[in-house]
């Protein structure tokens, strides 16, 4: 029934213009912000953790709030992706550097995109299967069926296929060998047996070494992607130059190369604009859970 009432209230926001929509969408941010103290605080520890005393406290809370309006605005763009037509986001979508992926399958190489949740995650992720290629993304098993159904129709709706991380290295293998793309998120928090260790934000953390040891042992190209917007109307979908793969006698030491430029790539994104970076998760949770118990 609670998700019946759901879809009832997306069918109800999608006849209302894109303002009401946006406005409906950030009042809910702002609610949340006040009434969950949990994750809210989760912003303010990350932040201090990571910066220190360079932000104000009035800097912090500005960034804090923002992540939770981003979080509520990615939202809305699974919500408009179920409804909106390719046509329709070519007019507020600009590409930047595609000859980054042209270059790789002039090559014959596979591509592994990697990206983080920054700026429109899913707005982006719907935008490389346009623009750019189909890709197979990695996704985490949600505890609500119903709404991970729900999420990854509207993720694959223009052509994107989903994996389910659990079972993920083998179906990983076989796209890179047939030359097909691939989605992997470098930011989410994992365990010391899931990742290498690098250093991120001016922090040791735990990160996926998938991307650079597929790269490696199947020739594939690692190319960083993300969203950028000044206006939170208009959005340019950024490919970056390809992560350099070393392939020497030393397999660990090329594989953990290429995942700490991954790392420095990350954080150079977010130190420019902290803002558009999702605060209020525990990223550092595995190596330094003793922050997130104050």
């Amino acid at each position: 029934m609670g998700f019946k009432l759901f879809l009832l209230l997306e069918n109800f926001l999608m006849l209302l213009p894109k303002e009401i929509r946006k406005s409906f969408f950030v009042l809910l941010a702002n609610i949340a912000y006040y009434l969950s103290s949990r994750y809210r605080n989760i912003g303010f520890i990350n932040l201090d953790f990571v910066f220190g005393g360079k932000l104000t406290q009035e800097e912090k809370k500005k960034i804090v709030k923002y992540s939770f309006k981003n979080l509520l605005l990615n939202f809305l763009h699974l919500m408009e992706l179920r409804h909106i037509s390719k046509e329709e986001l070519s007019k507020k979508i600009t590409i930047q550097n595609i000859e980054a992926v042209q270059k790789a399958h002039k090559e014959g190489r596979g591509v592994i995109y990697v990206t983080s949740h920054y700026c429109a995650w899913e707005l982006g992720g719907a935008s490389i299967g346009i623009f750019a290629e189909p890709i197979a993304a990695v996704y985490k098993k949600m505890k609500n069926k119903k709404y991970e159904e729900w999420t990854l129709e509207s993720r694959e709706r223009f052509g994107n296929s989903s994996l389910e991380k659990s079972n993920v290295i083998r179906p990983l293998i076989k796209l890179v060998k047939n030359k097909e793309a691939s989605g992997i998120l470098i930011d989410t928090a994992i365990n010391k047996r899931e990742g290498l260790e690098v250093e991120f934000m001016g922090k040791l953390v735990h990160q996926t070494s998938t991307p650079a040891y597929l790269a490696r042992k199947f020739d594939a190209a690692i190319i960083p992607v993300t969203m950028k917007t000044d206006d939170e109307e208009n959005y340019t979908l950024v490919f970056f130059d390809e992560i350099p793969m070393e392939k020497t006698d030393n397999e660990h030491s090329d594989i953990l190369k290429a995942t700490q430029l991954q790392a420095d790539w990350l954080t150079k994104l977010i130190t420019d604009k902290p803002k558009f970076w999702f605060w209020i998760h525990r990223r550092f949770k595995s190596s330094y859970p003793q922050i997130y118990k104050k």
